[in-house]
């Protein structure tokens, strides 16, 4: 069959079947009648403020583009930014069909949701609230979570940049959400989860969005292997930095929706989360840019946005149960491991694009045991004091998930990354590579200063601008 010329295949037939058995399906749910408050129990002001959170979470998700994009050699911006930005539309239509099923449904032994429970987002307008946000209703808890979906396999992208084919990226989009987000989520932060059980504290995704981002991002780069500038040491300068900061502020700004929003109402606790968001990532921006410069170094526009993310990332899993002050410590400590482990792993034949490792990973553990140490019951009562107090039992149930998050994420996310290649090549050609992922993907280009010409044979030719 062909379709202008083309040849179809099964191949590039299967992702659009797939889209429209799902879509015939949805056909087939009932529509249920929205959520009704014949008891009062929802509260208006909650309402409001987690649906802002939920669309700050959203802008996260193109600040990445940003931020990521603009770190990317010139050939490569788009189809690195795509590929964060594309997480929106596969993790959306998974997180209604099933998703959502997976990490919030009836608990099967503490370790997956039920497929069933909410299948088709059945059992959601219409039903009762999450039992730890009983005044927000369920769909809208059910949004907000998806937002948090969304963005973790984009954080992937940055170690995988400039080689990895989209279509196998797209595949493990989709895999990465069902078998290793859905199940680390279930066990976090589903009261029947068996690591909620064991008490661990993890705010607003320290374990479950960075770590095991961080963790896959690491199996990524082993398993598609070093790119060709890196391996002949080229370095590659930075398309953009002003996409850099962009996407920086852009990340800074949605991070306040992702933990404040995580107190999921409007409260004492949202308003103690953004303040220690706000104060950590300040901390560490700095703390990075200073430690470059004892270095010898000149402080950079790079160094202060990744240490700011850094602090970011570092204080998600305690920022509702760490003090202010706290927060400073953490931003500090967290960028200078990130910036130490940068600096060791440029000397190494890993080929992490992006340091999404040394960054997301990383950072997430020193978080993870940083509110093992600061938490305390006075920030929050539902929380635990640390180790700082006297709580060495808490602390070590800190690092015995850590452990635990850190082996499932890179374990399965391996598995993963080999499952796909034995479908489709994980990589792009040389000649794809060396021409640039924007053209040899997408057949299109990023370019400042000049114009695309279309051409007969359907390529872009580039032209200097008037």
């Amino acid at each position: 069959m062909t379709i202008r010329g083309h040849q179809l295949s099964f191949k590039s037939l299967t992702p659009f079947l797939l889209l429209l058995i799902v879509a015939f399906a949805a056909l087939f749910a009932p529509v249920q009648s929205q959520f009704a408050d014949s008891e009062g129990q929802y509260n208006a002001a909650d309402i409001a403020w987690v649906m802002v959170a939920t669309a700050l979470v959203f802008l996260m998700t193109p600040g990445l583009a940003f931020f990521y994009g603009g770190m990317v050699h010139r050939k490569n911006v788009i189809s690195t930014m795509i590929k964060s930005v594309v997480a929106a539309g596969v993790v959306s239509v998974l997180w209604v069909v099933v998703g959502f099923s997976l990490a919030f449904g009836e608990t099967i032994g503490g370790f997956i949701g039920n497929p069933f429970t909410f299948f088709c987002f059945q059992n959601v307008s219409s039903g009762a609230p999450w039992s730890l946000a009983p005044t927000i209703p369920l769909t809208l808890f059910a949004f907000f979570q998806l937002m948090f979906a969304i963005i973790t396999p984009g954080l992937v992208v940055g170690a995988v940049a400039e080689r990895i084919r989209f279509t196998s990226y797209i595949l493990f989009t989709g895999l990465f959400s069902l078998f290793v987000y859905a199940p680390l989520a279930h066990w976090t932060w589903h009261p029947e989860g068996f690591l909620f059980k064991l008490g661990v504290l993890d705010f607003a995704g320290g374990t479950v969005v960075h770590i095991s981002a961080g963790c896959a991002a690491l199996m990524g780069a082993l398993a598609i292997k070093r790119r060709l500038v890196h391996m002949e040491n080229q370095e590659v300068p930075p398309a953009n930095v002003p996409y850099v900061l962009i996407g920086t502020g852009l990340l800074w700004f949605g991070w306040f929706g992702f933990n404040a929003g995580s107190a999921l109402g409007a409260n004492a606790l949202a308003v103690s989360a953004f303040a220690t968001t706000n104060t950590a990532a300040a901390a560490a921006g700095l703390s990075w840019m200073f430690f470059d410069v004892m270095k010898g170094k000149k402080p950079s526009v790079l160094g202060f946005c990744i240490g700011a993310v850094v602090g970011l990332v570092a204080i998600t899993p305690g920022a509702g149960f760490i003090g202010i002050p706290q927060s400073i410590f953490i931003g500090v400590i967290a960028a200078v491991v990130s910036n130490v482990a940068v600096y060791y792993k440029s000397k190494s034949s890993l080929d992490d694009t992006l340091d999404v490792f040394p960054c997301h990973g990383l950072g997430g553990m020193v978080g993870m045991l940083l509110t093992g140490v600061f938490a305390s019951h006075t920030v929050n009562s539902a929380g635990a004091d640390g180790l700082f107090s006297g709580n060495t039992a808490f602390f070590l149930t800190q690092l015995k998930v850590l452990f635990i998050a850190v082996a499932y994420s890179a374990g399965v996310s391996f598995l993963i990354f080999k499952f796909i290649n034995l479908i489709e090549p994980l990589r792009v050609s040389e000649e794809d590579e060396e021409l640039g992922l924007d053209a040899s993907q997408h057949n299109e280009k990023y370019v400042q200063g000049t114009l695309l010409v279309p051409q007969s044979n359907g390529r872009l030719e580039e032209v200097e601008a008037d």
